[in-house]
């Protein structure tokens, strides 16, 4: 009678309910499968951000056009040359349109500003959104392991509106902040920033 009550047990044990429980044991300590991304236009494959901020008086960014302190022939308060912004306009795009291949870890990116104001340190200071200057990068990347990438940006400036011209004795006439320029460099992002979960990750 024992040898039966133990056997029933065993049966009991090892049978489909129990076949059940120990598959559900292995499934909660498997990790998660990766999702399986499209080949083209995967999930996030844009992401970016906007930022707009105002600069208060007597703290206007100097986008390095005018001289400072001007001359006295440049006309005082009643100076051309005012490129020294009230607000600024700017955000950061990138673009991942392939989610399969080794070519997943490539990326384009495009990084606008703008800058708005009319002001004149020390002797003008207003509200006025007149165009200034409309700041660029962009580029393309190549995302490495651990959190590294490589980037190729190329920067420019243009001026806007009649910032297009010379602006009288106090114009320096230069090309904009940091002109315009190639850089080819290495990003490392730490702590969570990131694409941490993107298509591309390795």
């Amino acid at each position: 009678m024992k040898k039966i009550l133990v056997i029933a047990g065993l049966l009991c044990f090892c049978g489909p309910q129990g076949r059940s429980q120990s598959a559900a044991v292995e499934a909660t300590t498997q990790p998660p499968a990766a999702p399986q991304q499209n080949t083209f236009f995967p999930r996030n494959w844009i992401r970016g951000y906007s930022d707009f901020e105002v600069a208060p008086s007597h703290n206007e960014p100097d986008l390095g056009r005018c001289m400072f302190p001007q001359p006295t022939s440049a006309g005082g308060a009643t100076s051309t040359c005012t490129a020294y912004a009230r607000y600024l306009m700017s955000g950061y795009l990138e673009f991942q349109p392939l989610g399969r291949t080794p070519a997943r870890h490539i990326f384009l990116f495009f990084e606008p500003k703008f800058s708005f104001g009319r002001n004149i340190p020390q002797l003008s200071y207003g509200a006025s959104m007149e165009p200034i200057a409309y700041d660029r990068s962009v580029g393309v990347g190549f995302q490495l392991r651990k959190n590294f990438e490589i980037r190729a940006t190329q920067h420019q400036v243009d001026y806007l509106g009649r910032y297009s011209k010379l602006l009288g004795s106090a114009d320096l006439r230069t090309n904009g902040p940091y002109g315009l320029y190639a850089t080819v460099g290495v990003r490392w992002s730490f702590g969570g920033y990131g694409r941490t979960g993107t298509p591309s990750a390795y």
